[in-house]
């Protein structure tokens, strides 16, 4: 049962922590969910830490039943809370989508996907790190929700093109209109790993900034050449 597999890992388990975290006499946890709770695609307008969560897969419900149960758990206990909420990390050693995106970059193939107008929000290792230790330490932080992102908003078919340029490899983007890639997908059933891979998730990462002066200290571009330069000495190897 999926379901209950993530309530344990995201709901049991980060409640129990939290428990024993104030026995311990802990002052305050930060505990990292996931920009799923606010939803797959942001639409027209960034999310930001007023919009109305709208979590769609397991795994994001199970992070916002989480956010919910230590919010109330830290209430009663007197310990104090700070929610982040990251999109898609990248770095050195990273598993999943990017990973997956690495080697679709890798491959050389024709991507049609030059015919899609998104953007998306990335935050690099060593950025959210960084993000999390202000949030551990500046007393502002205290009961706040924060998106956090590299502040570089960038589309698939660009970043594509950069992580190509980086592991010199021409771009080699086509652009197939949009309703019969669908279709493709559709027939393929590979429909919601299209929708996910070209939608729009970007958010709005101005308030962590003026509220506890943070920027990230990684620029966007140095990110991904590291990542790529990793991927090019280890990652293939995975």
């Amino acid at each position: 049962d999926a379901r209950e597999e993530y309530f344990k890992a995201n709901v049991e388990a980060s409640t129990r922590i939290a428990r024993l975290a104030r026995k311990a006499g802990v002052q305050r946890l930060v505990f990292v969910s996931s920009i799923g709770v606010n939803g797959n695609s942001c639409g027209t307008s960034a999310f930001n830490e007023t919009s109305v969560p709208n979590p769609v897969d397991l795994y994001a419900v199970s992070k916002h039943e989480a956010e919910h149960a230590l919010c109330d758990l830290c209430d009663k206990s007197g310990l104090e809370l700070v929610i982040v909420r990251p999109p898609l990390v990248y770095g050195p050693g990273n598993p999943g989508n990017f990973l997956r995106l690495l080697e679709l970059a890798d491959s050389g193939l024709p991507l049609p996907i030059g015919a899609f107008n998104n953007l998306k929000s990335l935050i690099y290792v060593e950025n959210l790190a960084s993000a999390l230790v202000e949030c551990a330490r500046r007393p502002a932080a205290a009961g706040q929700t924060y998106l956090v992102s590299d502040g570089h908003d960038v589309s698939t078919v660009e970043l594509v093109r950069q992580l190509r340029l980086l592991m010199q490899r021409p771009p080699r983007v086509m652009k197939v209109p949009v309703p019969l890639l669908e279709a493709l997908c559709g027939l393929a059933g590979k429909a919601k790993a299209l929708e996910k891979f070209t939608s729009t998730l970007a958010v709005d990462g101005r308030k962590i900034r003026r509220d506890l002066n943070w920027n990230p200290p990684v620029h966007y571009q140095e990110g991904l050449r590291r990542t790529v330069e990793w991927f090019i000495s280890e990652g293939r190897q995975k």
